[in-house]
């Protein structure tokens, strides 16, 4: 694998510590501490190259939408002489691909069903390991978009919970598009209050802590009404 060239990695180095210091910003805005979000970095349209160059940035949390080619990155990335990665699932998940995708991943975002949930655990149990995982919730009902109503969420999280090689985090959820990164608000403040009332009929566990919300042109709302992990892709690449 060829490094990027000197203007290349110049650029997304900015790039990446502009998104830094406008997630610190937002989050002192906030009344919180910009060391307490967490930035996945969603490689989906990056290069190898452009991931290499993250990984050696220190950008160690990377999400992926497929399983098929997250599994090909990580592969490509095993070879190099680079900080090991966390991946993160961040797209819709296939009961089929569990298997592959499990050893992979450090998260999984987007747990929208009962029956994924229970393959997921199935899976989790074959290979003896606790999976961490975040349930997407549609907030806006979105048709083209995956996730569960926020009516049904408490129930799913619920069973969840209860499942012996699953730990539920938290949740997910992507606000309608929108230039104007104001009119997600309202969406993540839904999700916030979502959060803390699942927290609370859960008893507060303390691996409950995960609040996945905002992408590149909405990050910074999100975490002034309690994103702790933000994804974002176009503002590096």
């Amino acid at each position: 694998m060829d490094p990027l060239s000197p203007q290349q990695f110049e650029s997304l180095r900015d790039a990446h510590r502009r998104v830094l210091d406008r997630i610190h910003a937002a989050a002192t805005r906030a009344g919180r501490s910009g060391d307490d979000i967490t930035l996945v970095a969603v490689t989906k349209s990056a290069s190898i190259e452009q991931i290499a160059a993250l990984l050696s940035l220190g950008q160690i949390d990377l999400g992926e939408n497929r399983v098929q080619q997250l599994d090909q990155r990580a592969k490509a990335l095993t070879a190099e002489n680079l900080p090991s990665p966390r991946w993160h699932m961040i797209g819709h998940l296939q009961r089929n691909k569990v298997k592959q995708m499990l050893p992979l991943v450090c998260l999984i975002h987007s747990i929208d069903s009962q029956r994924l949930a229970a393959e997921v655990n199935r899976v989790s149990e074959e290979l003896n390991v606790v999976s961490d995982v975040l349930l997407q919730v549609n907030i806006a009902e979105e048709e083209q978009k995956y996730g569960l109503s926020a009516d049904d969420a408490p129930s799913l999280a619920q069973q969840v919970n209860q499942m012996t090689h699953l730990r539920l985090r938290g949740i997910m959820t992507m606000a309608p598009y929108d230039d104007a990164a104001e009119s997600s608000r309202p969406v993540f403040q839904q999700a916030a209050i979502l959060f803390e009332n699942i927290r609370n009929a859960l008893s507060s566990p303390p691996h409950f802590d995960q609040l996945s919300m905002g992408m590149s042109n909405d990050y910074e709302v999100a975490i002034e009404e309690g994103a702790n992990v933000v994804r974002v892709g176009r503002a590096l690449f």
